[in-house]
């Protein structure tokens, strides 16, 4: 077999802050789950290695801040993003109602070649809480994604209990590495900002959001 270089894919996680963005990086990458996280502050990454399709690719997963004054810090953060993940907390409505914004400020801040054809997925999180504690159906999440985009792929998951974690970060490399393959012949490659920013998250994390 022909050895093929590594791919490293940018992968983007938005929502309102507390639907558990860094609980379902964190149960991926560590297979961990705390309920003690701090609020995260500008950006943090996390990156794990899997093969797929005998292809070696490394997923660098960017947990950005749910808090609208770290939202100026995008620009560096989205760009050259291969897939953008949209979680929302299954329990509040708004966390669900504030996808649209995150998806439009995504596609502002990273400013993809074809925004048309860019490839989300949208996670519906926290469904250890029990049927009872629902307030965002499944079928009203499903509707969301069908009129969004073409086939946009939904999960509903848990990081908690660690489950469609796994299926669910699968699609999205599937996705991202798709997406990268595309650019392949352009200047979409992520280039150098993940230099760029350890700078600003040593400063950033020297504080707590809580």
């Amino acid at each position: 077999m022909s050895q093929r270089k590594k791919v490293l894919l940018k992968v983007i996680i938005l929502g309102d802050s507390g639907v558990g963005k860094t609980s379902l990086m964190n149960q991926y990458v560590n297979k961990k789950f705390s309920t003690s996280y701090k609020a995260t502050i500008g950006a943090d990454f996390l990156t794990k290695e899997l093969l797929i399709d005998d292809r070696t690719v490394t997923l660098q997963l960017w947990d950005t801040a749910g808090q609208e004054r770290f939202q100026s810090l995008g620009v560096a953060f989205y760009r050259g993003a291969d897939c953008c993940v949209l979680v929302y907390d299954v329990t509040t409505p708004k966390s669900f109602d504030t996808l649209d914004s995150w998806r439009d400020e995504f596609l502002i801040q990273a400013s993809p070649r074809d925004p048309e054809s860019f490839p989300f997925v949208v996670l519906g999180n926290k469904t250890d809480v029990g049927e009872e504690r629902r307030a965002v159906s499944a079928k009203k999440a499903g509707q969301w994604c069908q009129s969004n985009g073409k086939q946009m792929p939904y999960f509903e998951t848990s990081a908690k209990d660690n489950l469609n974690v796994e299926q669910a970060f699968e699609v999205i490399a599937r996705q991202a590495l798709a997406q990268e393959e595309s650019e392949d012949f352009g200047d979409g490659g992520f280039g150098g900002d993940v230099l760029d920013v350890n700078g600003m998250m040593e400063r950033e994390n020297s504080s707590c959001a809580c």
